[in-house]
């Protein structure tokens, strides 16, 4: 049976908030950081006060607050007693998480793992979007993914497409997208069309790597089984057995997207990624996922996932610059 808090109780009639003491010392000391740092972590975020006395926090604050520090810190006590290793990241997205929704549990986005790397560690969604993302992957043989950089849109998805190719489920994953970027044209590049594309294809290569062993990830490369190309070199194809990324899509033009979609085969599920908001292609041409969001949107068995600012994974000054760059676009 799983542990609880030993004992909670309210604070004087003097102060608003809680005194609450964990039963487990190993746990207690997970869940409070190496000298304290996720409880001092919470208390700069949520601008509260927080103490501590052996396995005993006392936390005072207004109301609304303190009940959701209390939410967390229990709900943190028991994913770690599941196993799930906290790091500081997983504070600032359950403090994001449950300011959103304090109904929601977090074991049920914390512990579902997508995949688990070559260095052990678990891949899990960090948000309510990424998760509803890995259950329309999950469910949906086409999805979008929408939104700012540094959402976890593309990451997922190949990890989602290791995922099944480990199992057996898809017999080869394809990852892709448009050499289009930041104003650049590849005549401009030195080399043979191999040198040209490939720093564009990077990007993919290092999430793979950050998936499974260099050794079998070249292995796997070389026996077919993972395609990493430009999307000029789907033409003509029917993928069939496979998981396909396309990333950086909002550089599609809507021929390209329209090529795109069309080659999906029998037991094939696709996942197309990009932010609107970052569209390189000449002002003439229209983007194949903005026309993409506009005409695909009632059919059955395609779905779209849409993410915000307040979905980024990335540091927490990540948010900050996106919203400036935002607000600088509507002052213009």
């Amino acid at each position: 049976m799983k542990k609880q808090p030993a004992s909670r109780e309210p604070e004087t009639a003097d102060h608003h908030g809680f005194k609450i003491t964990f039963d487990d010392n190993l746990v207690a000391r997970s869940l409070f950081g190496e000298k304290n740092r996720h409880l001092r972590q919470i208390s700069d975020l949520l601008d509260i006060q927080i103490h501590t006395r052996g396995n005993t926090v006392t936390v005072h604050g207004d109301d609304i607050t303190t009940k959701l520090v209390e939410k967390l810190l229990t709900e943190i006590y028991g994913l770690i007693e599941e196993g799930y290793p906290i790091y500081e990241n997983d504070i600032d997205y359950a403090i994001r998480i449950l300011s959103s929704n304090d109904r929601i549990k977090l074991r049920d986005i914390f512990l579902d793992t997508v995949y688990i790397t070559s260095q052990k560690k678990p891949i899990t969604p960090k948000g309510l979007a990424q998760k509803e993302y890995i259950d329309a992957m999950r469910k949906f043989d086409i999805v979008f993914g929408i939104g700012p950089a540094g959402t976890g849109k593309t990451y997922l998805a190949m990890a989602m497409a290791v995922s099944l190719l480990t199992k057996g489920i898809v017999n080869r994953i394809i990852l892709t997208r448009p050499a289009v970027e930041a104003g650049e044209s590849l005549g401009f590049l030195p080399g043979d069309l191999y040198e040209k594309v490939n720093p564009y294809l990077r990007p993919l290569y290092d999430a793979l790597h950050d998936m499974m062993h260099y050794e079998k990830a070249s292995r796997l490369i070389e026996q077919g089984a993972i395609e990493v190309a430009p999307l000029a070199f789907m033409r003509g194809r029917t993928l069939n057995d496979s998981f396909v990324v396309l990333d950086e899509a909002q550089n599609t033009t809507s021929e390209q997207m329209k090529m795109f979609l069309t080659r999906l085969g029998f037991s094939s599920k696709a996942v197309i990624t990009g932010d609107i908001t970052q569209i390189d292609l000449p002002t003439a041409k229209v983007s194949g996922l903005v026309e993409a969001k506009e005409i695909l949107q009632e059919i059955k068995g395609i779905r779209f996932v849409l993410f915000s600012k307040k979905d980024v994974v990335r540091h927490r000054l990540v948010q900050d610059i996106i919203k400036a760059y935002e607000d600088l676009e509507q002052r213009k």
